[in-house]
């Protein structure tokens, strides 16, 4: 059983066959994990008793396969979700003892679908981070090179997936936070359409950003996945009514012939020499493969990380209050006061990049600079999001690079936040105007590091998303579906 070639379909044509049962997958796996997450730190708290559970309860059912489309498929969760009875610290020490007393939509839906929840995955603390450094618990190791960060805030879920740890992992996605690591991992990476998939039972950062998507190591098995958890959640207010197609159903005979793609030249500048080689020749296969590609112009893009960046931590400000010592929290000891008892508690409990963004957003929502940061900084987003709604009006998708680089060296950049920001210029647009994003393997730099190509689609349309990535990856090689397809049951 070789972990690192397993994808989900490989696991579904081994049920069908009666090649093997949950509960020897689920041990292979453990066992992988015991042997490589030392090095790597991508896993946070691993729950054998329960997966192993879950797993043995499965064997008994192995006549279900074809009614459960994820059936005894492990996966990794980013431990700012909810798993009851889990302890989530959401990579944070003020969170260290917390344990979860229900389970995140997400999570629900993935288990009724048969996944298997093995591990709670290491993340920059409060998903505030680019690096996967910012973790209360130490940063992950990439695993293509363990003196390079992961990306972030998800590195743990991306790193999980690039090293085989588990098939398919969740992480949150911010401002580039499953979409930037997945590209320094080299695993495919999904942002859906905000709305589009329920955020119930997942730590609040920026509440008009944040959305839940997953890691996977091709096309098909994140676009499974995708259609599994999503829909409609009356406990998240807002979550969308909108139909949710079968996504897989339209992936197994794939062309690019047609498709009309946009490329804003005048936004992705500023590349490194690798990365804007592989975008190059990516754009090149795309027009090989039958793709119309049309320039097209996003003026306002280059404004989105002072957008982001205070309406983000704006929200994050109002959304972290409630981690106090009293609400939720760790509590400081012997505190003087009650005000003392407050700071204390938020002084010890929370990490530098997380302090630093709170006092940012309060200064922005402080009274005197509400006008002319906050509600600035909201006018400017309503600009980015005319601009990608003019560009659709052409265009099927566009593609852009996910990341400006490959993955840096740690440490690299842990002293210059602007830089460190940086690296999600080409994400950022995305979670201000709510538009679904994928990135997807494209090449590697000239040190062997995996490159991201991203393709951006119109609000609710990952359909066709996951249609172009998967003719993309198709066409480069990169990944052939088994011959046992989802037409067989699964």
């Amino acid at each position: 059983m070789e972990l690192d070639k397993f994808q989900i379909l490989d696991l579904l044509e081994g049920y069908q066959k009666r090649q093997f049962k949950p509960s020897e997958v689920v041990t292979k796996y453990l066992a992988e994990i015991k042997r490589r997450n030392p090095s790597l730190n991508a896993f946070l708290h691993v729950n054998e008793t329960e997966s192993l559970r879950r797993a043995k309860e499965l064997d008994e059912k192995m006549g279900d396969v074809e009614k459960m489309p994820l059936f005894g498929v492990p996966f990794g969760v980013k431990d700012n979700f909810l798993v009851k009875g889990w302890r989530m610290t959401a990579g944070s020490k003020i969170l260290g003892d917390y344990v979860a007393p229900y389970t995140a939509t997400v999570v629900e839906r993935l288990e009724a679908a048969g996944a298997i929840c093995i591990g709670k995955t290491n993340l920059d603390e409060f998903a505030m981070g680019s690096s996967n450094e910012n973790s209360a618990f130490g940063p992950v190791k990439n695993p293509f090179d363990l003196t390079r960060v992961p990306g972030g805030s998800s590195g743990g879920s991306a790193a999980a997936v690039s090293a085989s740890l588990c098939p398919f992992s969740l992480g949150s996605d911010t401002g580039g936070s499953i979409r930037q690591p997945a590209a320094l991992c080299g695993v495919v990476g999904v942002k859906p359409t905000y709305g589009r998939i329920s955020r119930y039972g997942i730590v609040a950062f920026a509440s008009s950003l944040d959305q839940v998507g997953p890691f996977s190591k091709n096309v098909w098995d994140s676009a499974r996945v995708t259609e599994v958890m999503a829909g409609y959640d009356g406990r998240d207010a807002t979550s969308a009514r909108n139909l949710v197609p079968k996504y897989t159903d339209s992936l197994q005979r794939v062309s690019l012939k047609g498709a009309v793609v946009g490329v804003p030249r005048d936004w992705v500048e500023g590349l490194d020499g690798d990365v804007k080689k592989s975008f190059e020749t990516s754009l090149e296969l795309l027009k090989t493969e039958g793709a119309k590609l049309v320039d097209i112009k996003l003026p306002h893009a280059k404004y989105s990380l002072s957008v982001y960046y205070l309406l983000a931590t704006s929200e994050a400000s109002s959304n972290l209050a409630r981690f106090d010592g009293v609400h939720y929290g760790a509590r400081a000891k012997n505190p003087e006061s009650l005000e003392a008892l407050y700071n204390k508690s938020r002084g010890e409990g929370f990490g530098r990049e997380v302090k630093l963004r709170i006092m940012l957003g309060t200064y922005a929502l402080s009274a005197g600079y509400y006008d002319a940061f906050y509600l600035k900084a909201n006018r400017v987003r309503r600009q980015i999001q005319n601009d990608f709604a003019e560009a659709f009006k052409t265009v099927q998708c566009i593609a852009a690079p996910t990341s400006p680089s490959t993955a840096f060296k740690l440490g690299e950049k842990t002293d210059d936040p602007l830089t460190m920001y940086l690296s999600d210029i080409y994400t950022l647009p995305l979670n201000l105007a709510g538009l679904p994003g994928l990135s997807v393997p494209c090449g590697k730099d000239s040190q062997g590091l995996p490159v991201g190509l991203q393709f951006i689609g119109k609000h609710f349309d990952e359909n066709t998303l996951f249609q172009v990535a998967r003719g993309f990856e198709s066409a480069r090689g990169s990944f052939a579906l088994p011959r046992w397809s989802a037409e067989g049951g699964a």
